[in-house]
C-alpha cells in the first residue's frame, strides 16, 4: 500500500512546480493487460487484485530551480497525462507515465531530451466557472483530440484507493536503456469528490496503446493542487 505521506527526499533537489486544478480519472484494468507497458525491473503495481489508468489534466505553474525565481513563461503550462502504477523489485511504488501532453514546445523537447519522458505537444485549454472545469486538447502531431468536463463537489475522505491513486513518490522511466526512479515529495493531496459532465478521451487512449473501456471511470476526484520537489534520479 501507498503511504499517504511522503519519505524524506533526499539532497539534492532539482526541480519545483506546482500541480494545480488536477482532475483525477480512473479506471481499473487488469494487471495482464498493461504489463507490457513497463520498463524492465518494474511491474503493475496491484490494489485488491487490479490495477488502474489514470487520465490526469491540470495547470503546471512556477516550474523552477530548488532556489530562485520560477522560469518566467516555459515554467508555467497546461498538461494532460495518461499513467500507469509501478512497483519495483525494491519495493519501490511510483508511476509510469504513457503519455505526457503539454502546450510549451520548448518543455516537450527538453524532458524528453533530458529525462526520457513521452511528452507531446499540444494545443490545451483550461477553463473554469465556479466549481465547473473544462479542458481540452489536441495533440499537434497526430490531431488527437481530448476533453473534460468537471464539476467540483465536497471534500472527500482520502481512503486506502485514494491513497494508492495520489499518493506517488517517484517515477520510473527506460531511459539509455536503463529503468530510473525520480523521487518526489509534496504535501498529502486534499481531494474532492467530481462529477464528470463531459469526457471524449478514447482518441488518446488509444493513441498510447490502450483499449478504451467501455464503461464510466471507476473512480473521479479534483484536488485544487500541491507544491512538489524532485531529486535526483536513482537507479531501482
Amino acid at each position: 500500500m501507498s503511504w499517504p505521506v511522503a519519505p524524506g527526499l533526499s539532497r539534492p533537489r532539482i526541480l519545483r512546480q506546482r500541480w494545480l486544478d488536477l482532475t483525477f480519472v480512473h479506471w481499473a484494468f487488469a494487471p495482464a493487460d498493461v504489463a507490457h507497458f513497463f520498463p524492465p525491473g518494474t511491474r503493475p503495481d496491484t490494489f485488491e487484485g487490479r490495477t488502474y489508468v489514470g487520465l490526469v489534466p491540470f495547470r503546471m505553474v512556477g516550474t523552477g530551480l530548488p532556489h530562485g525565481p520560477a522560469v518566467p513563461y516555459f515554467g508555467s503550462f497546461l498538461e494532460t497525462n495518461i499513467r500507469l502504477y509501478s512497483v519495483d523489485e525494491t519495493g519501490r511504488r511510483g508511476v509510469v507515465f504513457l503519455s505526457l501532453d503539454a502546450n510549451r514546445l520548448a518543455v516537450v523537447a527538453t524532458a524528453r531530451t533530458v529525462f526520457g519522458l513521452p511528452y507531446r505537444w499540444a494545443r490545451m485549454c483550461h477553463e473554469r466557472h465556479g466549481n465547473h472545469h473544462t479542458y481540452t486538447s489536441t495533440v499537434r502531431r497526430f490531431g488527437i483530440q481530448a476533453l473534460v468536463g468537471v464539476e467540483m463537489g465536497e471534500r472527500m475522505p482520502v481512503g486506502p484507493l485514494e491513497d494508492f491513486l495520489t499518493a506517488r513518490w517517484g517515477l520510473h522511466v527506460q531511459r539509455a536503456g536503463r529503468t530510473w526512479y525520480l523521487p518526489n515529495e509534496h504535501p498529502p493531496w486534499i481531494l474532492h469528490s467530481a462529477r464528470l459532465t463531459a469526457l471524449d478521451a478514447d482518441a488518446l487512449l488509444r493513441s498510447v496503446g490502450l483499449v478504451p473501456p467501455d464503461r464510466p471511470p471507476d473512480h473521479v476526484a479534483f484536488s485544487a493542487g500541491v507544491p512538489a520537489e524532485f531529486g535526483v534520479p536513482l537507479r531501482p
